[in-house]
């Protein structure tokens, strides 16, 4: 296929796709074949902040390579689960794929599961188009699954925080083999491999970086191999507002990638169509927002699960009004299939000094477990509190109302302890 370029990279249309979600597809697993060495990028030079291809604790992309590269070997022929969040963004999508595809050169066998389902337009492109191998594995359905055949987990693009998953493999006793993530660090973690970078902008760019090394050599005519390719292209775009936010580390990322992508493979993926009823959510957003010191906080309050990625779509949206550098959005997902209910928020933002990771653990805080209720990356954040006791029972539409109400001023009071301490959204009087 020829060679895509940068110009058509940045031709094709902007996106934000931070925290979606995905149906179960299933997939022919073959064994990825690779016949052509790519050159190696630079991993080495002056960024200005830190050197090129290095994590934030020093230690070069080669030894974190060496060290993964030791850890698959000890684990082959092995059958391993490859945790995603609740709703994967492309971001994880993509570097669970291309970490299963390096695992199969060891003959270790990855099975990439979530337990949410698919609702943002682009990810079921991308999943469909691409036959992307990620599984839905519903709580329910999990707690009945027998997962002795599995020898270990690992967690990409997420730390565990943002799965329920994880409990259940904790319970079967699997060990953590592997933690590879660009967010911040959640809590003491003891993989046997962590490589855990908050100044990577994506986790694809490291994953990118690992078949930069020759963990896994694409060949431009393995359509398995560009297909994942252009998978990685789309999660580190999206993770970079379209390469905006990107640093060195990403711009040398894309540049590999851009000589296995399909151009019109993504263009295809990013130019699905908004569902009415995430138009719905965005109108919501638009009706109910309180806008203050550039802060833009709304609610949208009950949507089904299947809708639960309106959210951070109607928080792109918010952050772009004049005068607006953040946008929250949030609302009560109501999953019936588990029988719960979660305050599921969004937040975006385009002031460089505000740090979305800071922000979402110091307005919502943690658990009693120490889990922090929200978290981020640059430029985007979300939050997940689960409703507990108060979960269900909305039959009575003024009883479903009155939680609503509470919930909400709640919501807003801790984001406004942050965003204008001086004034109280709840009045008491």
């Amino acid at each position: 296929m020829p060679l895509n370029s940068f110009k058509q990279l940045n031709s094709l249309p902007s996106t934000s796709n931070s925290e979606s979600s995905v149906e179960e597809v299933e997939i022919d697993m073959g064994s990825a074949v690779a016949t052509q060495e790519p050159s190696l990028a630079p991993l080495s030079g002056d960024s200005g902040t830190q050197p090129v291809g290095r994590n934030n604790n020093g230690s070069s992309t080669t030894s974190k390579v060496e060290a993964l590269r030791q850890v698959l070997e000890r684990h082959q022929h092995e059958r391993h689960l490859v945790l995603l969040q609740d709703f994967p963004d492309p971001d994880a999508l993509s570097s669970a794929w291309a970490y299963q595809l390096i695992a199969q050169q060891y003959d270790l066998q990855c099975d990439i599961v979530y337990a949410g389902t698919l609702s943002h337009q682009e990810n079921i492109a991308l999943v469909k188009l691409t036959g992307l191998p990620a599984q839905r594995l519903p709580v329910q359905t999990a707690k009945s699954k027998d997962l002795s055949g599995y020898k270990g987990y690992v967690l990409v693009d997420n730390q565990g925080t943002t799965s329920q998953l994880l409990s259940l493999v904790l319970e079967a006793g699997l060990p953590l083999i592997s933690v590879i993530d660009h967010h911040s660090l959640q809590g003491e973690l003891k993989p046997e491999f962590a490589d855990i970078r908050p100044n990577v902008r994506a986790t694809a760019t490291i994953l990118t970086q690992y078949l930069q090394t020759g963990l896994l050599v694409l060949d431009s005519s393995v359509g398995q191999h560009v297909k994942c390719a252009t998978a990685l292209m789309h999660g580190l775009r999206s993770d970079t507002s379209s390469l905006m936010q990107a640093q060195e580390e990403d711009f040398q990322a894309a540049g590999f990638l851009s000589r296995f992508y399909d151009y019109q493979l993504l263009k295809a993926v990013l130019q699905t169509n908004r569902s009415k009823r995430v138009m719905d959510v965005i109108e919501r957003s638009l009706k109910n927002r309180i806008v203050q010191n550039n802060f833009s906080i709304a609610g949208v309050g009950y949507l089904r699960y299947d809708d639960r990625d309106a959210i951070p779509q109607a928080a792109d949206f918010l952050v772009t009004e004049e005068n607006v550098h953040t946008a929250v959005v949030y609302g009560i997902v109501h999953d019936e299939d588990e029988e719960l209910e979660v305050v599921i928020g969004s937040l975006r933002t385009t002031k460089l000094t505000l740090d979305p990771d800071e922000f979402l653990k110091e307005a919502f805080g943690q658990d009693n477990q120490g889990r922090f209720f929200g978290g981020g990356r640059s430029g985007a954040g979300g939050f997940e509190i689960p409703m507990g006791f108060l979960s269900g029972s909305n039959e009575i539409s003024a009883y479903a109302k009155m939680k609503w109400e509470v919930f909400d001023a709640q919501i807003k009071q801790k984001l406004q302890r942050l965003v204008n301490p001086q004034d109280s959204p709840i009045q008491t009087e």
